[in-house]
């Protein structure tokens, strides 16, 4: 099952069905989950200094988790803060994306190109929100 169907399905979305934040909740979800295996992966390596890498990756599961949640509820209206954190989320996954490119390791250029794409997403999503 998709989470865009699901986006979809709930009843305030039928007459206006958010595309681009249904990507995004999409791509949240799934760079969530891939930070937080980087990150796992990076206490795993030997050899490297990968501090700072597991902490931005731990931040930006973090925050797409956190953004995540509030695109998924269409009840009620919070646009200001939901639009403030995809900008803030795009930051961050910038960051964890810059971060993870520096590092050779395939989880890192995996995850450094999940965190490029969200990026995008979020902004376009935010951009969406009137």
């Amino acid at each position: 099952m998709s989470i865009r169907k699901m986006i979809g399905l709930h009843p305030a979305s039928r007459e206006h069905h958010n595309h681009a934040l249904a990507d995004a909740v999409h791509h949240l979800m799934y760079c969530a989950k891939m930070c937080l295996s980087c990150a796992d992966a990076c206490m795993a390596e030997q050899g490297h200094d990968m501090t700072q890498c597991i902490r931005l990756c731990l931040d930006c599961s973090d925050i797409c988790e956190a953004t995540s949640r509030l695109g998924l509820r269409r009840t009620g209206d919070d646009q200001p803060t939901l639009r403030e954190l995809l900008d803030v989320c795009a930051r961050m996954c910038d960051a964890c994306a810059a971060e993870c490119e520096r590092h050779d390791h395939e989880h890192c250029q995996l995850c450094a190109q999940i965190c490029r794409e969200c990026a995008a997403d979020c902004r376009n999503a935010a951009a969406s929100i009137a």
